[in-house]
């Protein structure tokens, strides 16, 4: 039996990763497909940033972009809210922590990586803050005592994870995120997701031909993120 897996390479603060939550989800429901979640920490550590009047500028840039080309929305809780706070903090650690900690109590990372961004993006609310994902992790079904024991826990295996995220997209010529890698059969092929943006269905037949061998694969030029900013 063909043993096929999408690596996703992401972060919950990557504007285009949010542009491109639709394709995943496209791709989440394509049989025999399994998905797995690669963090990168892109806005963890020294990478933080403080809402600034600078930060709302540059991410306002890059999420008008987005939405032309994906139709994802933006509420004004984010543009007039939470763009506006100064006493805001983005950084990555929480909600990819809060992820690994859903996968580990048996919920689907992909949904509370999509519920953090629709949170962030549309809600304009802090995934940075703890008791924002402990209310989430409880909404999305998961124990409220668990998941915090379980936030906990993945503390201690954060920089592990992050580590193997680096590591496999320098091999492999990943530039930032999002980026990912179709796995068969042991063997790793490079896809893009630049051309399928705002086409979920079209990236969900791409899958399904290339799981068959019926596909080619992508162009190079894919919009990405890394701390040092969104091309």
């Amino acid at each position: 039996m063909v043993t096929t897996t999408l690596h996703y390479y992401y972060d919950p603060l990557c504007g285009w990763c949010y542009g491109a939550a639709p394709l995943l989800a496209a791709a989440a429901n394509v049989a025999g497909l399994a998905i797995a979640l690669h963090a990168g920490a892109m806005m963890s550590g020294p990478n933080r940033q403080q809402v600034s009047p600078q930060l709302r500028q540059y991410v306002m840039g890059h999420d008008q972009r987005i939405r032309q080309l994906t139709g994802q929305p933006f509420g004004d809780g984010y543009f007039n809210g939470l763009l506006l706070d100064n006493s805001a903090v983005f950084d990555s650690t929480p909600p990819t922590l809060a992820i690994l900690a859903a996968e580990a109590l048996g919920l689907d990372g992909l949904a509370m990586l999509h519920r953090l961004q629709q949170v962030h993006y549309v809600d304009g609310r802090r995934i940075a803050d703890v008791t924002v994902l402990q209310q989430l992790a409880q909404e999305l079904g998961l124990d409220g005592a668990a998941f915090a024991a379980e936030y906990q826990r993945q503390q201690g295996e954060f920089a592990a994870h992050v580590g193997r995220s680096h590591r496999d997209m320098a091999a492999h010529g990943l530039r930032g995120f999002p980026s990912l890698l179709l796995e068969v059969d042991g063997r790793l092929q490079r896809l893009e997701l630049s051309p399928f943006l705002g086409k979920p269905q079209v990236f969900a037949g791409y899958l399904q031909g290339l799981l068959a061998g019926a596909a080619s694969q992508g162009t190079d030029d894919a919009p990405f993120c890394t701390p040092d900013g969104c091309q």
